[in-house]
Parts: C-alpha cells; structure tokens; sequence
C-alpha cells in the first residue's frame, strides 16, 4: 500500500492545467508545483506578466502558455510542445450574465469554453498519456446537477463536461488513463463576484451552506491531488462534488 507521504510526492511528474492562470486552475497548478511537480498552466493573456494585478494570480514554479481553447486548432500545437503529460487538469470557464446565454452567440461563447475545448484538450493529450497511469481531471460545476436561473449554457455545459467524465474514463481505462471530474460548489473567484461582493446574494449564498463559508481554490486543490495520486488508483469516471453541502 502507497504511504500517504510517498502519494503525495510528484516528483518528475509533468502537469498541465488549463485554465490554470487565476481562480481555482491557479491554485490547483500552485498545489501540484508545491509537491515537487512540473507544472504548466495556460491562460489566454499574452504573458503571466499580464495577470499581476488580480489577486488570484500567482505563477512562482509555473511554466506559463498563452492558449485561446475557443480556437479548435490551437491545442493541438501546444500539446506537441509540451510533450506526454502525466496529469491533465482541464480548469477552463466561461459564464456570461445578464441572460446573455439565451442569445445564440452567449450560448455559443460559454459552451465553446466549458464543452467543446474540454474535449479537444483532452483530445490532443491522449496520446502522450498512453501507458503512464496518467489521470485527467475535469472540473465541472455543482451547477451540472440543478437548473442554473438565468445562465443555461453554463449549466448545460457543466452538464456535459461531467457527462464526460464517464464516457471517457470507460473509453480509455484501457489505455491506462483515469478520468475523473471535480464539481465545485461556490468558490471565491473573479467568476463568481457577482455573488461573493454582492452583500444580499453573498449571505443568500452562504445561509444555504452547512459548513458556512465559500470554498476556496485549496479546498479544489486538495480534491485534484487525490485524484491524480495513487490513493485515487482504482477510481475512475466519478465526479467528486466539492461544495461544503451545498447540494445536500
């Protein structure tokens, strides 16, 4: 049996999160650098340079890489660069207020994101993660699993991007690939201000929360590294959701 200790040593382990430039993808990458991995994370800026004024934003121990996921074909160069990975974090997001979903081009902005290039990165990786007991990590949404008031293609991507989780954990198990998914709740991010610095709907929020207070990106990271440890080694194709009951 793997000692909790040694479980959490990646050591020589090549990681890649998208999305991973701020928010929850950023403080995921910062977990699995501060456990000895190399880490690669993607944002759609020029340079890390140009995250410097947001709070949750750190790149200390990150090797940075401008990547555009709403551009079909962009992944695919990126994935030949990096080379076989070992964890493939897909962290990416979109949400687009005030019933902007309901037009088709909000629809479509928000499911290219959240949907369609979770599959073209999880696509262009496979191949480099054949054979190395690799895992791959989807981060969906709580919202997968309700309806989400004013923002359907967020839900209904998040939907997706869970449903994901199992047909490609059943699809490439053979190829010695684990594919499991983290469903977070509210967590304080620049995405999710429209709630947290809204005094009224902060407290709404928080009243429906057992435990009483937001998630944070450790509380995400701390879910990633298990599933990307051998302590997750004989779990696959599940969606662990991460909310402090909130779903209850």
């Amino acid at each position: 049996m793997t000692q909790p200790s040694a479980a959490f040593d990646l050591t020589a382990k090549h990681v890649l999160i998208i999305g991973g430039s701020s928010g929850i993808g950023n403080g995921i990458a910062r977990s699995f650098a501060e456990c000895g991995a190399r880490v690669h994370v993607t944002g759609t800026r020029p340079d890390e340079g140009d995250y410097l004024e947001s709070e949750d934003s750190d790149f200390t121990g990150l090797t940075y890489h401008q990547l555009d996921v709403t551009d079909r074909e962009a992944v695919t160069p990126l994935a030949k660069k990096i080379g076989a990975l070992d964890v493939l974090v897909l962290c990416q997001g979109a949400v687009r207020y005030g019933r902007a979903e309901f037009a088709r081009e909000g629809w479509d902005e928000v499911v290219d994101v959240n949907l369609n290039s979770v599959m073209d990165c999880a696509r262009a990786f496979h191949p480099g993660m054949q054979g190395r007991d690799a895992s791959i990590i989807i981060v969906s949404s709580t919202g997968a699993f309700h309806a989400m008031i004013g923002n359907p293609a967020y839900g209904a991507s998040k939907a997706g991007a869970a449903s994901l989780v199992g047909s490609l954990a059943q699809a490439w198990a053979r190829d010695g690939i684990r594919v499991n998914g983290i469903a977070p709740g509210f967590v304080e991010t620049k995405m999710t201000h429209v709630t947290t610095q809204n005094a009224e709907r902060r407290e709404g929020a928080l009243a429906r929360i057992p435990l009483g207070r937001f998630g944070t990106p450790s509380d995400m990271a701390g879910t990633a590294l298990f599933l990307a440890s051998p302590m997750a080694s004989y779990v696959t194709g599940q969606s662990l959701i991460v909310d402090g009951g909130l779903s209850l």
